[in-house]
């Protein structure tokens, strides 16, 4: 997985904390998916992309990430998403975690929307398809 060289249309940014670092003195990796949520909330739901009804949630269907290398305190960490590919009921985000203009990280995460109450898929709406395609990757 190397998407280091591409566009990504939003960039968040996470402060680190000292209650971030593990043993070793680095970020403690599990805060890594911490980082990649952000970004796909932001799109989700800070932008008001998604109009999701009381009847729909998503789930987290795979979440792929590749270490790169080590975040350390004290700093800022700057995660960028895009969009991959918008099926009917899931989403696949790409992502890469920089701190200081050095990639730490990429991840690549399917998301589903799933009926709250049978649990199963449930397809996206054509508005928020085309919302969405404002944060697809360029090809």
């Amino acid at each position: 997985m190397n998407i280091k060289s591409k566009s990504y249309p939003l960039v968040t940014m996470d402060k680190l904390r000292y209650s971030d670092t593990d043993r070793q003195g680095h970020i403690n990796n599990a805060l890594f998916s911490t980082f990649l949520e952000t970004g796909r909330v932001e799109i989700l739901y800070n932008q008001k992309i998604i109009n999701q009804s009381n009847e729909t949630e998503f789930v987290i269907a795979n979440l792929t990430i590749q270490f790169i290398s080590e975040i350390l305190w004290p700093g800022y960490i700057e995660t960028k998403t895009a969009i991959k590919k918008i099926g009917t009921s899931s989403i696949i985000f790409e992502q890469v975690i920089y701190q200081a203009e050095k990639q730490c990280a990429a991840a690549e995460t399917v998301i589903v929307q799933i009926n709250k109450s049978n649990r199963q898929p449930s397809p996206l709406t054509n508005m928020d398809i085309q919302e969405l395609n404002k944060y697809l990757r360029e090809s």
